[in-house]
């Protein structure tokens, strides 16, 4: 069972925790993980693109000149792909879906791999709470400084409050989520992973 070190917001130790090892203990999986982060980009892929064929664009109602008799080659339409300001030819349309499945399994077990990556390079920081006497983002900042975290961090709470959505959304390298709001692309986008002690034991309950 990994052994990780309990501190507090001032960055002192209180205890160990012994975690799950079958959560954060497990030999990550790399191809179920690659799977889950092209899975994650490709939802957030929002497929605006768009053009006209040439039964969209505007006019050539009229044959351009006649068919036969004037040299030049036959034309339909001014509207045809080869004219200026013709339709485009399989073109880009907003109608792709861009979406991957994972079944459900896979899915867990790319966050497990996840989770197991931050113990094995040391990225995991967990609190004992999170309990801020204030909204200010300075207290927020000096917390992050105890604990000796610098590059972007991803914080996971078990309940959410004024002081900890208001301190902390000013800072562009911090993102606070729920435990349900867990997912593959966050916890592998942040450097650092830090959860409170009763976070821990939610996530475990539900991956387990």
């Amino acid at each position: 069972m990994p052994k990780v070190a309990l501190l507090n917001i001032n960055g002192e130790k209180v205890k160990d925790i012994k975690l799950n090892d079958g959560i954060w203990g497990i030999e990550p999986n790399d191809a179920v993980l690659y799977d889950a982060l092209i899975l994650a980009n490709a939802s957030l892929r929002q497929g605006s693109k768009s053009t006209k064929t040439r039964a969209e664009v505007s006019g050539g109602g009229k044959k351009p000149w006649r068919q036969k008799g004037t040299g030049r080659a036959r034309q339909g339409s001014i509207r045809s792909p080869q004219w200026k300001g013709g339709g485009v030819v399989f073109g880009p349309t907003p109608l792709v879906n861009y979406s991957k499945k994972q079944n459900k399994k896979e899915r867990r077990l790319a966050l497990k791999s996840a989770l197991s990556y931050k113990i094995i390079e040391s990225e995991l920081t967990l609190l004992d709470n999170l309990n801020l006497e204030n909204n200010k983002t300075k207290e927020f900042s000096k917390i992050l400084d105890n604990l000796k975290l610098e590059k972007k961090t991803l914080v996971v709470v078990n309940e959410l409050n004024d002081n900890i959505i208001f301190s902390s959304r000013n800072l562009n390298n911090i993102k606070v989520i729920l435990p349900n709001e867990l997912n593959v692309l966050d916890v592998t986008t942040f450097k650092n992973l830090v959860v409170t002690e009763d976070a821990v034991k939610t996530i475990e309950e539900v991956l387990i």
